[in-house]
């Protein structure tokens, strides 16, 4: 939509990927970044300005799973590393660029959560967790921001097909070649595309919240109606996934 963007990654041979797929003609800039690195986060705001000159918007979507394995059976360091980058990364990125944004003549953030933080999920306990405190931290802040020139969105995604598995350094539990998987594959997910989309025109819309995907939307209004059933829904379609 002919913005200028830095683009934010740990790994600088995706941000490479995605500066030669842009192909934004000097729009693009590329920040190699861990964002549970306190200091790093700090320095950021700079190094944008210093590219584009101003910074008018933040979309945050950085995150990561955790091993797909229940809560007893979770490691301090991964559970530690979950909340690094979903909580932390999400909290040192808000605060940094909230100033910068409220001395703007407008601004905007967005927060991306997740579906796993209204509905549990067996096996992403600590991600929905997470993703969780994300969502409540995005709805405070929107209240705190009221009356500002600073708009806060929350992003709530349900299944996009994206590599967050990979990325994330975990395993399948489960061969992906097996019938459960050809039919979790059958079930309607959205694009990557899909979701830039819905973020973009929730931003340009000041909503309040957006939902992706059709799992998203149908489970939102199933867990409000009958929170207990949707718990029990979701914790039999994944008991498949998990052992013990």
């Amino acid at each position: 939509r002919r913005a200028r963007v830095a683009a934010v990654d740990l790994n600088p041979e995706t941000l490479q990927e995605t500066a030669r797929i842009a192909g934004a003609l000097g729009r693009l800039s590329t920040h190699t970044l861990n964002v549970a690195d306190k200091a790093a986060v700090a320095a950021l705001p700079n190094a944008v300005v210093a590219h584009h000159g101003a910074v008018d918007g933040l979309v945050h979507c950085a995150g990561i799973i955790q091993p797909f394995v229940k809560v007893k059976d979770l490691d301090d360091a991964a559970i530690e590393r979950v909340f690094e980058v979903n909580w932390w990364g999400t909290l040192h990125l808000n605060r940094t660029f909230l100033p910068v944004l409220l001395a703007r003549p407008e601004g905007h953030i967005v927060n991306v959560s997740s579906m796993g933080g209204f509905l549990p999920v067996p096996g992403q306990t600590v991600y929905g967790a997470s993703k969780a405190a994300v969502k409540l931290f995005t709805e405070a802040l929107w209240s705190e921001c009221k009356g500002t020139r600073v708009h806060v969105t929350l992003v709530i995604p349900g299944g996009v097909a994206t590599n967050i598995t990979s990325n994330s350094g975990v395993a399948m539990p489960i061969d992906m070649t097996s019938p459960e998987m050809a039919k979790m594959a059958d079930r309607k997910v959205a694009t990557p595309e899909e979701a830039a989309k819905a973020i973009l025109d929730g931003m340009e819309k000041d909503a309040y919240r957006v939902l992706i995907g059709r799992d998203a939307r149908s489970m939102d209004l199933l867990y409000r109606l009958y929170p207990k059933g949707a718990t029990s829904l979701i914790a039999r379609q994944m008991r498949s996934l998990l052992k013990g």
